[in-house]
C-alpha cells in the first residue's frame, strides 16, 4: 500500500530506525534503483502536504504554483536522479549567499573572509538590524543578509559589472550551465529592497564595506534573481560534496578547503535561527530560499535539492524539507548518525 501524504510521527520527515535502509554518515550512497525508489516514495508522499503558504512579499514571487513539487539528487559521480518538476525555473534566493561565499573565499582565502564576514549564528532573524549594532556593526556570518551583502562586495572587480560577471560565472560553473537572470524579479525586488539598502548602507558607516553600498545591494539582487532548477540545486550541491568539482562537468570551481569551510558555515547558519533545529532533525548542511527552493549536502555522497513554493513561517518549503528529513534517513546522508561496532563487525565492514 502506498504511504499516505502526512503521518503523524513525520513531522520533518523523519522515519524509524528500523525504516532506514541505511542509517550511517559514512560509505556510500546505496545503488541506483534504491535512489530512484526512494526519491519516488518521498515525492508521493508529501505531493498532497498542502500547508505553507507562497511568498508575496515580493511581488515577483507570488504567483508561482503551489502545486509544483520536485525532488533531485546528484551523487558525486555525476549520477543525477529527479522526480516531479525539477525542471522548473526559479530564482535561486538566498541560496546563492552559499556559494558567493565560496567563489569569495576561493579568490582571498579562508582568514580574510572569516575576519571580515563572521562565521557565527546571529540566533536572529536573517535580515536583523539588531545583529550588526549588538556586534559593533559587523556581520556575524555570511547567511545573513549582512553577510551575504557585505561577501558579494568583497568579490573582485573594480565595478558593479564586473563583480555581476564574475558571481555570475561562478554560480554558473557551480550549476554546471549558464545561469540566467530574471529581469522581472531582479526589478521586483529592487523596488522592495528598503531594508537591504539601509543594512549595507550600516555596514558601510561601520567601515565594513569597500564598496558603494547602492552598488553592493544592486550585485546581491542579482544573484538572487538568478534563474535555477532543482536539478541545477543539487548539482551545486554536489559540487560542494565532492570537494568542490561538479561531478557532472568535472569543473574545479573551488578548492576542498572551500568547500570544507562552506559546507561548516551551512551547518551552522544556513538555516539562520532554525540552524540547529535543522541538524538536530536532519543532521545536514543546508540552505533554503524564499522561493521555494533548498538544497542540502551530504559530504562525500552528493547533494539533494527540492522545490515548492508553499513555506512554514520560517520561510522553509514545507515540503522540501518534510522531504529532506524523510531523505536523510532513509539514503543514510545524516552526518552524525552510525552505526555500533557490534553492526558493523557482523556485517563485515
Amino acid at each position: 500500500m502506498a504511504d499516505s501524504p502526512q503521518e503523524p510521527h513525520d513531522e520533518l520527515g523523519q522515519v524509524d530506525d528500523h525504516e532506514a535502509t541505511e542509517t550511517i554518515s559514512t560509505g556510500t550512497l546505496p545503488d541506483a534503483e534504491t535512489i530512484r525508489r526512494l526519491l519516488r516514495q518521498a515525492h508521493r508522499r508529501y505531493a498532497g502536504n498542502d500547508d505553507g503558504a507562497v511568498a508575496d512579499h515580493i511581488p515577483a514571487l507570488a504567483d508561482a504554483d503551489p502545486g509544483l513539487f520536485g525532488i533531485s539528487l546528484t551523487s558525486i559521480e555525476g549520477d543525477v536522479y529527479s522526480v516531479g518538476d525539477t525542471a522548473h525555473t526559479f530564482t535561486i534566493q538566498s541560496i546563492s549567499k552559499a556559494f558567493v561565499f565560496a567563489l569569495a573565499c576561493r579568490e582571498l582565502g579562508h582568514e580574510p573572509v572569516r575576519n571580515t564576514v563572521g562565521v557565527n549564528n546571529t540566533g536572529l532573524p536573517f535580515d536583523s538590524v539588531m545583529a550588526l549594532e549588538l556586534n559593533g556593526g559587523h556581520p556575524m556570518n555570511p547567511m545573513v543578509n549582512a553577510g551575504a551583502l557585505a561577501t558579494s562586495a568583497l568579490v573582485p572587480g573594480e565595478d558593479l559589472e564586473a563583480k555581476w560577471n564574475f558571481i555570475r560565472d561562478g554560480l554558473s560553473r557551480f550549476a554546471g550551465r549558464r545561469l540566467e537572470l530574471d529581469e522581472d524579479a531582479w526589478a521586483s525586488e529592487q523596488a522592495a529592497n528598503q531594508r537591504n539598502t539601509g543594512i549595507a548602507r550600516l555596514l558601510e558607516s561601520h567601515g565594513r564595506m569597500d564598496f558603494d553600498a547602492a552598488d553592493a545591494t544592486d550585485l546581491f539582487t542579482r544573484q538572487c534573481s538568478l534563474l535555477v532548477t532543482a536539478e541545477d540545486l543539487s548539482a551545486m550541491g554536489a559540487t560542494l560534496s565532492a570537494g568542490g568539482v561538479n561531478p557532472v562537468t568535472g569543473d574545479e570551481v573551488v578548492g576542498p578547503e572551500v568547500a570544507r569551510d562552506t559546507l561548516a558555515v551551512l551547518a551552522s547558519t544556513g538555516m539562520y535561527e532554525a540552524s540547529g533545529d535543522w541538524l538536530f532533525e536532519i543532521g545536514l548542511p543546508a540552505k533554503s530560499g524564499v522561493s521555494g527552493g533548498v538544497v542540502t549536502v551530504s559530504p562525500g555522497k552528493g547533494g539533494l535539492a527540492t522545490y515548492s513554493a508553499p513555506l512554514d513561517d520560517a520561510g522553509t518549503s514545507v515540503r522540501g524539507q518534510l522531504a529532506a528529513g524523510f531523505l536523510s534517513a532513509r539514503l543514510g546522508l545524516n552526518l552524525f548518525a552510525s552505526r555500533p561496532a557490534a553492526q558493523r563487525a557482523a556485517r563485515g565492514d
